[in-house]
């Protein structure tokens, strides 16, 4: 260390003999250096290939500045010309700053009072906004980021869009979509719709068609308001676990925790609970209209009304629960049954082996929707409940390959088959697999497809990556077996077997 003498003697060195004594031992690498600095050095300009090793050391000045401004400027409120009031809290800034607010460059720049006014109270009409919110949004004047917590998330997004600023609003968006889960879902769709946020509701619906059924949730239910589940089960890519009857059941569920907010219980009581319920309202207070056209029921109306009940009373059983709930109108349930009916009599007699013609706007509004968890790696072999006019289809899953086939005479079944020389069938298949807040973690999809089977043939349908896959995997299947229209000659040629897909 030396002496304090030497020190001191070190320390009262010329600042240009210090620069020499520098440049001699090697600490400078050019010799202009040795001259004072009062003229341009071409040194002073590192050569482009070095300009990488210079971006972190430029990034922490300017890093180091902004917090210099932050503190000094905002936090301190030096030099301050004008005062913002709102809420019982006060901000001493400046206007220089404020104007980068669309709603601030406005009242300054044009002929309003408080153009000239150096106390400006400000009205919170928003109360979503609150002190906190315009701590964070003033303060973003004056950095050069902001950290939002998914928690204040909507109030800052409120309070961003009330004073203009479009990059914070834009920052509070992706927040929301990299932070969507169960219980922030219905709060960031709300909020994304009152601010205009079409990324982030897109973003929150998704969410919901993957989730709804897949992950159900007392406490999500609860919170799911009749205009947000109206899209849902209306919606073709609703991701649906087992049959479309399993999509009523949640319905059922979902009205009487709806009318019932109170209800406290594990989920798996909840269905037990809902038919008690409805049993009750029944035999105790002598109901014999439909559910749906009661007061009470009425507001749930839009919501069943997209339940695809031609999937559900192709089952006995489930069309015996339909009957015994007496939820829906009886008028909705003879439609169905007239058509369906005259589904099966077309395939019997009128040779309609099925859709052969692309028409994706019938596949979407209309198909038959079900699903599958597949909890671990393995073998699997299922069909999915419900008469088909005659088509059973086998799903396999082996050996990372998914596999369709056409049974007629190989493997048992419990239904009538039919034994025509061919059948067609447009399908999607999608699966999927979720991280714990519900986010995809993998997803393949074959989009809109058209595949005619011979008896007893084996299609594949999708080859698997093991590198991608995920389990617990959830396969989701979308199913056409007639044709959406008849205006076919019945004397049309067939078309090869074959399976092509529809762009």
């Amino acid at each position: 260390m030396g002496t304090l003498g030497s020190r001191m003697q070190a320390s009262s060195q010329d600042p240009e003999e210090a620069v020499e004594t520098a440049c001699a031992s090697g600490k400078h690498g050019c010799e202009c250096r040795k001259r004072k600095r009062t003229a341009h050095c071409d040194c002073d300009s590192e050569p482009d290939e070095e300009d990488a090793l210079l971006d972190t050391p430029r990034r922490k000045k300017l890093k180091s500045t902004s917090k210099y401004i932050y503190q000094t400027l905002f936090l301190n409120g030096e030099n301050s010309d004008i005062r913002i009031c709102a809420l019982g809290q006060e901000w001493n800034l400046h206007k220089v700053y404020l104007c980068q607010s669309g709603y601030f460059s406005s009242m300054f720049s044009g002929s309003w009072k408080e153009s000239n006014m150096m106390v400006i109270p400000l009205e919170i009409p928003d109360q979503n906004i609150d002190t906190e919110a315009l701590q964070v949004v003033f303060g973003s004047l004056y950095r050069d980021d902001v950290l939002i917590k998914p928690s204040r998330v909507v109030s800052i997004l409120a309070a961003a869009c009330m004073l203009q600023l479009d990059g914070l609003i834009q920052q509070c968006g992706e927040t929301m979509k990299e932070n969507v889960s169960v219980k922030t879902v219905c709060g960031y769709y709300s909020s994304a719709s009152i601010y205009g946020l079409d990324s982030v509701m897109k973003k929150c619906q998704e969410w919901l068609l993957n989730n709804l059924m897949t992950h159900q949730n007392v406490d999500l239910m609860k919170e799911l308001g009749a205009d947000v589940m109206e899209p849902l089960i209306q919606s073709s890519d609703l991701f649906v676990m087992q049959v479309e009857m399993d999509v009523y059941t949640a319905l059922k569920k979902w009205m009487f925790l709806q009318l019932n907010p109170s209800w406290d219980g594990p989920i798996k009581q909840l269905l037990a609970d809902a038919d008690t319920w409805l049993c009750k309202r029944r035999t105790e207070l002598g109901e014999e209209e439909p559910f749906l056209k009661t007061e009470d029921g009425a507001p749930f109306t839009p919501v069943f009304s997209h339940v695809r009940l031609q999937y559900i009373i192709n089952d006995l059983a489930s069309a015996r629960i339909l009957e015994r709930d007496n939820i829906l109108p009886p008028d909705w349930l003879t439609s169905v049954y007239k058509s369906q009916w005259f589904a099966m009599l077309r395939t019997e007699h009128d040779n309609d082996n099925g859709p052969q013609d692309a028409n994706k706007e019938e596949f979407e509004s209309s198909s038959m929707r079900c699903g599958r968890k597949l909890t671990k790696d393995g073998d699997y072999c299922w069909r999915w409940t419900g008469f088909n006019f005659g088509f059973d289809l086998l799903v396999t899953y082996t050996n990372r390959f998914i596999v369709f086939k056409r049974n007629t005479l190989s493997q048992p079944c419990g239904g009538a088959v039919s034994l025509q020389p061919r059948r067609h069938l447009a399908y999607r298949l999608r699966l999927a697999s979720f991280d714990n807040s519900g986010k995809l973690v993998c997803s393949r999809s074959t989009g809109y497809q058209l595949l005619t089977l011979e008896k007893d043939q084996e299609y594949v349908v999708m080859n698997l990556d093991s590198r991608l896959l995920s389990f617990p995997l959830y396969v989701c299947c979308n199913f056409q077996y007639t044709s959406p229209h008849m205006d076919r000659r019945p004397d049309a040629p067939e078309p090869e077997s074959s399976a092509r897909s529809v762009s």
